[in-house]
């Protein structure tokens, strides 16, 4: 049974995780999911099924939204996630599931609750199954969610912990500003490995 179950999408995310345990005295153990919410949310599952654990933490990168106040290479912890694709388009814009009257897990639709928090910084975080890459749509997804930072896997692994009535925090480093896609300026290996060091930090103290 580990301690912390650390999820992310791809390796690279995981950065120098290995060998944390035996340095904080906390169990931890890293699963590579896959891209996107179906294998976030089927990687989990299949370790749950198998695996008592402590909690479960999302890691990895995400795009910080122009109003959101972030800059590339920070980081920043969810205090709630938000499915921002999910329901029905309409001539009157965008329906949610609540508008919808279809709940996503127990009581909640798109907008999901997290239970620990890794870092001062605690922002509403969006998960989309496209890339935002254009500003309109940023400018959209912000003024319909209030999410300042987007990733393709968050909340699935937060529906997947709160299915499973499992302890979930999400941490993400900043690696590009949502809006125009320029993959020139992003900051993917900075950025996971600021995520990893706010990360550990916080295991190393004791909090989690």
């Amino acid at each position: 049974m580990p301690d912390v179950l650390i999820c992310v999408a791809v390796d690279a995310e995981a950065c120098d995780l290995a060998g944390l345990g035996s340095i904080s005295g906390t169990s931890v153990e890293v699963l590579t999911t896959g891209i996107g919410p179906v294998n976030a949310a089927v990687a989990l599952t299949r370790f749950l099924a198998h695996h008592r654990v402590g909690t479960v933490i999302s890691l990895g990168i995400g795009g910080a939204y122009p109003l959101s106040g972030l800059q590339v290479g920070k980081v920043a912890c969810a205090a709630s996630e938000t499915y921002a694709d999910l329901g029905a388009d309409s001539p009157l814009g965008f329906l949610d599931m609540e508008a919808l009257g279809f709940p996503v897990v127990g009581d909640y639709f798109n907008r999901l609750p997290l239970d620990l928090f890794p870092t001062s910084n605690r922002l509403p975080f969006v998960t989309r199954t496209t890339c935002t890459g254009s500003t309109t749509d940023a400018q959209s997804i912000w003024a319909r969610t209030g999410g300042a930072v987007e990733s393709m896997e968050g909340a699935a692994i937060v529906h997947t912990a709160l299915a499973h009535g499992v302890p979930v925090a999400e941490v993400r480093g900043i690696s590009n500003m949502v809006g125009d896609r320029d993959r020139t300026a992003w900051r993917i290996t900075e950025a996971a490995q600021a995520a990893c060091d706010a990360l550990i930090h916080w295991i190393e103290e004791g909090k989690c």
